[in-house]
């Protein structure tokens, strides 16, 4: 396992910490004591310049091993035995000669820079240390995160991190439409208000939360480029400087791994419904086109019986048995509209034309239908001329009326309006019942999706689909909604456009003399 990473402030003076201070003041004192031990048996073949260089060898290594405090105290105490020990009079601090005194004066200023300088050096090299273990650390996260294949693996790469800081741990929060909260190990004292969670993914700005026991909980938003992808909470020492660049480049790498699944979801799941619909669609088209042949067999022969002599009996079922086909037959031709339109074969061949006569062959062609229904048509005649495809648009209102109709009690009216919405006609069918399910409004515009599915009323979920798919391809829109009086609505519009004008013949008089 790799060591974790040094801080780069310093030691707080817990009782560890205060340990650790006396180790290196102590050093300093064993270091000047051994050296003084070590020249004063060779002290008369030693001259004092040589001495005072093996003094400055001991604050140099005090310096390397302990620190610049440590090499200050052992400058000041290495100058000290040296006028104590080796300068005369000895044993004593009194200075015989004027000239010992510069040579105090040098020592302890050489002493103190030369320390200074090895202390900053050694400091230096403690930084590129840490800063080139954390660099690989880094480096490690970003390819253990560039391969996570489930939010789980990046909570564990991230915690791993966090390990090698030593005393730190964090906590990776997710909106609930986006994953599960997972929360790494020693969660304990990352426990951050709701309220501060909602505020710093609103704002897209850290912030902090410092506690009583020293320890600071850093709240990091995971702003992705589309939206905030949720909260990364580290909790550390607050002692523990220098620490915003590399929980600002922890952020980002947790950021582009958590985006980079959201994406790697969203282009698989549009992939699976892109085979579905053309598995959908070309098992529709091939149903389609094989049972159109028979049925259409069934329902001459069901209509040729019917020409002939039969006992009531048998006219009864051969009825019966031509009403289902024909049924049936248009069930088939929806199958095959649909397949048709979401294939993308389909040309509209748009003219320009009023929509009260579309209406109107579309009221004749559901005569069985309607029959004994109220139906009230309004707002037709003050429409423009619409560029549209008669034929499928026909098929638009013979589809809604037909839902009205099937999902609406015998007794409730049924309501065909227009009315000018600017750009646009709007166009509704209303009718009477339960109308649609709330949560179901968009839904019901699926393929093989219906409005009530409990009800036991034939039909196979494809009308509101066709729909759809004639009134975008017009280039409209279409909705479901339930007025506040009951019942069930379906509004669509259609653009105007530019409809041509309208070219007058003049009627020339002929005199009758002429």
């Amino acid at each position: 396992m790799r060591p974790p990473i040094p801080m780069s402030s310093t030691t707080a003076l817990t009782p560890s910490g205060f340990l650790t201070v006396l180790r290196r003041y102590g050093l300093a004192v064993a270091a000047c004591g051994l050296t003084a031990a070590l020249v004063l048996p060779f002290q008369p073949a030693l001259d004092l310049p040589n001495t005072v260089m093996l003094f400055l060898l001991a604050v140099v290594l005090v310096a390397v091993l302990a620190g610049r405090g440590a090499a200050m105290l052992a400058s000041v105490l290495g100058v000290a035995l040296f006028d104590f020990l080796f300068v005369p009079p000895r044993f004593s601090l009194e200075v015989s000669h004027a000239r010992h005194l510069v040579t105090f004066a040098v020592m302890l200023v050489v002493s103190l820079v030369v320390g200074q300088l090895t202390a900053g050096l050694r400091a230096q090299a403690t930084e590129a240390a840490r800063r080139e273990l954390l660099a690989r650390a880094l480096y490690d996260l970003a390819s253990e995160l560039a391969g996570a294949m489930t939010l789980a693996q990046v909570s564990e790469a991230v915690e791993r991190f966090l390990r090698i800081r030593g005393d730190a741990r964090g906590r990776l929060v997710l909106p609930a439409d986006q994953g599960p909260t997972l929360p790494f190990s020693g969660e304990a004292g990352l426990a951050v208000p709701d309220d501060v969670l909602e505020q710093v993914m609103a704002s897209g700005a850290p912030t902090q939360l410092l506690r009583p026991d020293g320890y600071c909980c850093e709240v990091l938003p995971l702003s992705g480029t589309t939206r905030n992808r949720g909260v990364l909470l580290v909790l550390h020492r607050t002692d523990d400087t220098g620490t915003a660049p590399l929980l600002a480049a922890l952020a980002a790498l947790v950021v582009t791994a958590v985006e980079r699944l959201h994406f790697v979801e969203v282009a698989q799941a549009a992939q699976l419904e892109a085979v579905s619909e053309r598995l959908r669609s070309t098992l529709l088209s091939a149903l389609s086109h094989d049972v159109r042949t028979p049925l259409t067999a069934v329902y001459g022969l069901a209509d040729s019986m019917l020409t002939g002599p039969l006992p009531d009996e048998a006219r009864i079922s051969a009825l019966a048995i031509r009403d289902q086909a024909f049924r049936l037959n248009g069930m088939v031709g929806n199958l095959l509209d649909m397949a048709r339109l979401r294939s993308g074969r389909v040309e509209l061949r748009r003219e320009w034309q009023p929509v009260e006569e579309v209406v109107g062959a579309s009221l004749k062609l559901l005569d069985s239908v309607l029959a004994g229904r109220s139906l009230q048509v309004g707002g037709l005649g003050a429409l423009p001329l619409l560029e549209i495809d008669a034929v499928l648009m026909e098929r638009v209102f013979c589809n809604l009326l037909e839902n009205a109709a099937k999902y609406s009690p015998a007794e409730a009216p049924i309501s065909l309006s227009a009315h000018d919405a600017g750009e646009a006609v709007e166009f509704r069918v209303t009718s009477g019942g339960k109308g649609f399910p709330p949560d179901r409004l968009e839904q019901v515009f699926g393929l093989f999706e219906r409005g009530q599915p409990e009800v036991p009323i034939a039909g196979m979920g494809l009308g509101l689909a066709i729909c759809r798919t004639i009134v975008e391809a017009h280039g409209g829109r279409i909705r479901a909604f339930n007025p506040e009086q009951g019942g069930g609505c379906v509004a669509f519009t259609l653009p105007k456009g530019s409809p041509p004008p309208f070219e007058v013949e003049f009627a020339v008089e002929v005199p009758a003399d002429a």
